[in-house]
């Protein structure tokens, strides 16, 4: 039986989230570490890690276009769906995040 999807409290404003210079920052959930990505004053959600080689996205960039891009080989991710731009046919898991009136919370 799936269990039914919740929403956690990650933080009580998007200032709180400790990004690094590339806009990218990793919180713990119930024992999960997820990526938070941050692009034009919007959050995003996802793996932890790139499905293609295992590297941690944290260490990646988001680029321009906001597509989060691992530092190993390149790949790069639309961090809304989580479809490879790059071609390579990964795909990225990633989860609903959204700004409330009194935080920020996450779906898993």
């Amino acid at each position: 039986m799936a269990s039914t999807p919740t929403w956690h409290k990650i933080a009580a404003s998007i200032s709180e989230i400790n990004f690094n210079a590339n806009g990218l920052a990793e919180i713990d959930i119930n024992g999960k570490t997820i990526c938070i990505a941050k692009h034009n004053n919007q959050v995003f959600a996802c793996t932890q890690k790139c499905p293609h080689a295992g590297a941690l996205l944290v260490n990646g960039h988001v680029d321009a276009l906001g597509n989060i891009v691992c530092h190993l080989h390149q790949y790069k991710f639309h961090l809304k769906n989580g479809r490879n731009i790059s071609g390579e046919g990964y795909f990225l898991k990633t989860f609903q995040i959204e700004e409330k009136a009194d935080g920020v919370y996450i779906c898993l």
